[in-house]
């Protein structure tokens, strides 16, 4: 059996929902998942594949998956991993531009180490702005766009993960 990891890096919480959906989508086709914050992460050794995911704000990727990706670059140029940022939110319908979300220097740093693949999933504005910024966000954007995941979208990348993994039981896009 696979054993796969799920790190990510969050701020309010948007980016460790999604890790959580991914990691229950590989749990149901047979993977056995680990799903924890980056920053716990001490080694890659116990793993067969890995998915890390990370907040993007204006073109910046969270600390804690840009230190993982730095202390773990050896070992996950040895085993499949995957990466998913989240961040945009606005106005639906409108298509997330990876150019305007992505920092250059880790996406070339992705490639270099051999990524098997990398999205960029809609955001979620915080529930519970903290700041005079994050308020005024939250308070400025139409209550309709403050959150732009695309749960189906996440399942069904999760859902191709564990089909190329070789996944006991094939996942399906469902639930």
């Amino acid at each position: 059996m696979q054993n796969v990891l799920v790190a990510y890096a969050s701020k309010h919480g948007s980016t460790a929902e999604i890790a959580e959906a991914i990691a229950d989508k590989l749990r149901e086709s047979g993977l056995d998942v680990e799903c924890t914050p980056a920053d716990e992460v001490s080694t890659l050794e116990p793993y067969d594949a890995v998915v890390l995911g990370s907040a993007v704000y204006i073109k910046h990727w969270r600390g804690d998956a840009r230190r993982f990706l730095r202390r773990h670059a050896d070992e996950l140029a040895r085993r499949p991993f995957w990466v998913f940022s989240s961040g945009p939110v606005g106005e639906a319908g409108g298509a997330i531009d990876p150019a305007w979300v992505e920092p250059t220097r880790i996406v070339a740093r992705l490639e270099h180490l051999g990524i098997r693949e990398h999205v960029v999933f809609g955001g979620r504005l915080p529930t519970h702005p903290k700041n005079p910024l994050e308020r005024s966000l939250v308070e400025h954007t139409p209550h309709q766009y403050r959150d732009r995941r695309d749960w189906r979208e996440i399942r069904t990348w999760a859902s191709d993960i564990a089909n190329e993994l070789g996944a006991r039981r094939p996942a399906s896009v469902a639930g």
